[in-house]
């Protein structure tokens, strides 16, 4: 992203926002690796390349990792984009259902809903990626279903928080022109570092002021419900477009 922010012209301030950390003794997915592989569940849903990746390493440190691809070999697998599939093509494994872009939960809602998938009284395993999805499992649970949570890895802040911090600062004291958000958790970070520093209504009056973009519509809602307007969502949601998307949007304002 600073190669593509500086060769189009701009100056990027980068600031780091988090790091992925391995839920250490992880019982709740090792219980429900055991519940797949024991055929309790029903469905199995994949939301993130890393997070299935991580599920098999869960696996893989209970000696589970060949039971459990035997199990999700007979399961049918409702993946939420295009990494998780990946994964399992890696492994041999085909998905049943996969939402289409941008590739959010409303999309593999949908996208059970046009494979008339019944989930009525189904155990399904939605593997979490960093943070429970509440609008999912409610999803899933008016459809019928029971969810189980797979909680395999959770976002942490990353360990130097200098940068962050100055961001924050800069931002509040004009020095930014432009914020690019690429998650939602970073969003919720910088607001945790904001709260530290005393400063998290500042930052937010301030942020209101500035050109804000979102990576896609998971972000942009987290963005939303802190009260931020989104000046432009990146199409299709990658860090390319995004950052194409702030050249062209500040390009037209001037």
């Amino acid at each position: 992203m600073r190669a593509l922010i500086e060769r189009l012209g701009g100056c990027a301030m980068m600031a780091p926002s988090m790091q992925e950390v391995p839920v250490e003794e992880n019982l709740a997915a090792i219980e429900a690796i055991n519940k797949v592989i024991s055929g309790t569940v029903s469905y199995l849903v994949l939301l993130t390349g890393v997070g299935t990746e991580a599920l098999l390493k869960v696996a893989a440190a209970q000696d589970l990792e060949k039971s459990l691809l035997q199990a999700m070999g007979q399961l049918p697998l409702l993946v939420r984009g295009p990494k998780p599939a990946s994964v399992l093509s890696r492994y041999g494994l085909k998905y049943a259902v996969k939402a289409a872009e941008p590739n959010t939960w409303r999309e593999l809602l949908s996208a059970v809903d046009e494979a008339e998938i019944n989930l009525s009284d189904q155990i399904i395993a939605v593997q979490e990626y960093g943070t429970p999805n509440p609008e999912l499992c409610d999803g899933l649970t008016s459809r019928g279903a029971r969810v189980l949570p797979m909680p395999v890895y959770r976002w942490a802040l990353p360990d130097d928080v200098e940068p962050l911090r100055y961001a924050v600062r800069q931002t509040i004291d004009g020095g930014i022109d432009v914020l690019l958000f690429t998650s939602a958790q970073q969003v919720r970070h910088v607001l945790q570092i904001a709260d530290r520093m005393n400063q998290r209504d500042d930052w937010l009056s301030s942020a209101s002021t500035k050109v804000v973009g979102s990576i896609g519509p998971t972000c942009s809602q987290t963005l939303h419900a802190e009260g931020i307007a989104i000046s432009f969502e990146a199409s299709p949601p990658k860090m390319g477009p995004l950052v194409r998307a702030a050249v062209q949007y500040c390009s037209d304002a001037s």
